[in-house]
């Protein structure tokens, strides 16, 4: 039995809020599931098989857990996150309740964003027309969507765009997105669900996951080399810390990593996997975070603030981040894989620059600090959201289907239509544990042992005088 310490106590104190029916670590190495990935999807597929009672073991080959949604609380000395930081739809996001039990402050993004043109923002004309055409793009892409060649969204796009289409095509691309339009599929960009609103979390996203993976068998450290399921009934999970035995593997590394055949199968994957998989490659999305002197920009707290551009050389802004003095500005598609290539020198470089152009030299004397990701170089991600390249609208379908009914994929990725959020990851890794404990015989039914669900509670409607609305636009990626 483990010793008990004052940080188990206080952590078993919380278990029914961060996850029900703990069971403890196996100290065995044969399980029923093993999970392979502590970031969100991992973490969501282990709690779901302790819900019910079943044994489980999480790898993890990095030192830490989140995956692409880690919160940085030493760098400034105030939360920073450093990948997924928007929690969309938060009154069904499976993960917004956790937060208040937890101790964590969820509070709501605010409406629309702001555009600087030149060095002032856009008037309400201005905003208006970026708005229209914006809607006029997005409708362009749908209907692209409904023939029968799956072809980019950068081929769907009407040319009457006139000079917002540099700033639409990065608002659509890559910063929803993390890649070029041309790069990704119509069919799959059309199939998101509307995600019309978003929180923030005050002490960061990332610490509300890893509250999440308290005291789950997780091994760090330890990066899976090679999954075998030629015995019948079992599969063998290789690391270079030894091999586990499990009934079921759920492999929730990204796709890019799969692609890159850090993780060999034997036998190998069908074609039709690698083919999904290949089609699923993550993007390139990275933060330049910037620590400011007083209130340079004039804006309000999480302010979204865009540029009307007029090359691909552009980016977008969260400034003054939970109220902090933090500005995180944010490169993304093809121009910022090559800028986050030339290092973190050139990327802050660009940002100050970037900033000077909108608000003026004296910008330059108010910044103190800089810290920049690199995600494409993080050995155990290497990249940002999963968009399909075009002719891969089926390619998310294929990776929800079993291998030889003993592997399992899950992640942003394997989500129809919400990936590239975390909430879409959560759903994902519970809906593949779902998935292998009904195969297995582990449960009777998807509902048995089920996770709980927010309370949902009927507000009353209230009647508002008419009024002008301006359309409300979110980025829809989930950093």
């Amino acid at each position: 039995m483990p010793l008990l310490t004052r940080r188990s106590l206080l952590a078993g104190a919380a278990a029914c809020i961060a996850a029900p029916s703990l069971v403890l670590a196996q100290k065995s190495d044969d399980v029923d599931i093993v999970v392979i990935g502590a970031g969100v999807a991992g973490i969501a597929a282990a709690r779901r098989i302790l819900a019910a009672k079943r044994r489980v073991v999480l790898l993890e080959a990095a030192g830490h857990v989140g995956g692409r949604c880690i919160t940085d609380t030493r760098t400034f000395g105030v939360p920073l996150d450093r990948g997924a930081h928007w929690l969309y739809s938060p009154d069904s996001n499976p993960l917004a309740k956790f937060a208040g039990p937890a101790g964590l402050d969820l509070y709501r993004a605010p409406p629309g964003q702001k555009i600087r043109v030149g060095r002032r923002y856009a008037r309400e004309s201005e905003l208006e027309d970026f708005l229209s055409v914006l809607v006029r793009a997005r409708h362009a892409i749908a209907e692209a969507a409904r023939r029968k060649a799956d072809i980019s969204c950068g081929q769907a796009l009407p040319k009457e765009l006139g000079d917002w289409r540099d700033t639409i095509e990065f608002v659509l691309g890559p910063f929803t997105c993390s890649k070029d339009l041309g790069d990704v599929s119509a069919t799959d960009f059309s199939r998101m669900a509307p995600r019309d609103s978003a929180s923030f979390c005050r002490q960061g996203l990332g610490t509300l996951v890893a509250r999440l993976a308290d005291e789950l068998p997780i091994r760090l450290s330890t990066p899976v080399t090679r999954i075998e399921t030629w015995r019948r009934g079992r599969v063998t999970v290789e690391t270079p810390k030894g091999n586990i035995v499990a009934r079921a593997a759920i492999v929730t590394a990204s796709t890019s990593v799969l692609a890159a055949g850090k993780i060999n199968f034997d036998p190998n994957l069908p074609r039709r996997y690698t083919d999904a998989i290949d089609h699923l490659r993550l993007g390139s999305y990275d933060r330049i975070a910037l620590e400011m002197t007083g209130s340079p920009f004039g804006a309000q707290s999480d302010d979204l603030i865009f540029e009307k551009s007029d090359s691909v050389r552009t980016a977008g802004m969260l400034a003054n981040v939970s109220g902090n003095q933090i500005c995180m500005i944010d490169v993304a598609g093809k121009f910022g894989r090559e800028l986050a290539a030339e290092g973190e020198r050139a990327m802050a470089d660009f940002a100050v620059e970037w900033l000077t152009k909108l608000y003026g030299a004296e910008i330059r004397e108010s910044v103190k600090r800089a810290y920049t990701t690199r995600w494409n170089k993080e050995p155990f991600v290497l990249g940002a959201i999963s968009a399909a390249a075009p002719g891969g609208q089926s390619a998310r379908a294929a990776l929800m289907e079993p291998v030889r009914n003993r592997v399992w994929f899950a992640g942003e990725a394997v989500h129809e239509t919400l990936w590239g959020t975390v909430g879409g990851a959560w759903q994902s890794g519970e809906r593949a544990a779902e998935a292998a404990m009904k195969r297995l015989g582990l449960i009777a039914s998807p509902h048995e042992s089920a996770p709980e669900r927010p309370v949902r509670r009927r507000r009353r409607r209230r009647r508002r005088a008419p009024q002008a609305r301006r359309p409300r636009f979110w980025p829809f990626g989930s950093y």
